[in-house]
């Protein structure tokens, strides 16, 4: 099997929290044969404690500056699939090596289905206890123009499957 991304290492799935970018990134690996990572696991397995506990226990910036580390080196490596933090795209740095080693999806969703999605989440902390709708308004604001310049734009919005479908015939020469 070819395929058509670029001659990048690896594959990336940007976008908001509950676009999907865990559970395609495994599918995708599955049916392409690549590996698959999840940043925000590799974060916890490296802090030994949740991303809630981070955030609570050490901030924000502590979280985003070990986002930082991890995902670079993990930007490395060839034939894997990367599931993205929902705000990795904000760190510039993160963004060069995007750009430089990766073919980059955005898994794009509308609001009302993220809010849908969420709503009981109790394990993200930029959205716990707080005005759902308002958060993932004002995350989306911030972060779009940076999922935007993806290499690949999709809609994930229905069926996980005719998404990763979708995203190979897209990415398969």
């Amino acid at each position: 099997m070819f395929l058509n991304i670029n001659n990048k290492l690896n594959i990336t799935l940007c976008g908001m929290m509950g676009s999907g970018k865990s559970t395609i990134g495994k599918i995708l690996a599955n049916k392409i044969d690549y590996n698959f990572i999840d940043v925000d696991k590799m974060i916890e397995n490296e802090a030994k404690k949740t991303i809630k506990t981070i955030f609570k226990e050490d901030g924000e910036v502590y979280f985003r500056d070990l986002e930082e580390k991890i995902t670079i080196n993990i930007l490395e490596l060839k034939e894997t699939i990367v599931s993205l933090g929902g705000g990795a795209i904000i760190n510039k740095k993160i963004r060069g090596s995007i750009k430089k080693n990766s073919y980059n999806i955005y898994l794009n969703v509308n609001i009302d289905i993220l809010t849908k999605r969420l709503q009981n989440s109790k394990t993200r902390p930029l959205i716990y206890k707080k005005n759902l709708k308002k958060e993932l308004v004002n995350l989306i604001g911030i972060r779009e123009k940076f999922y935007r310049k993806a290499d690949l734009i999709v809609k994930n919005e229905k069926n996980i499957i005719e998404t990763t479908e979708n995203i190979i015939e897209k990415i398969i020469n």
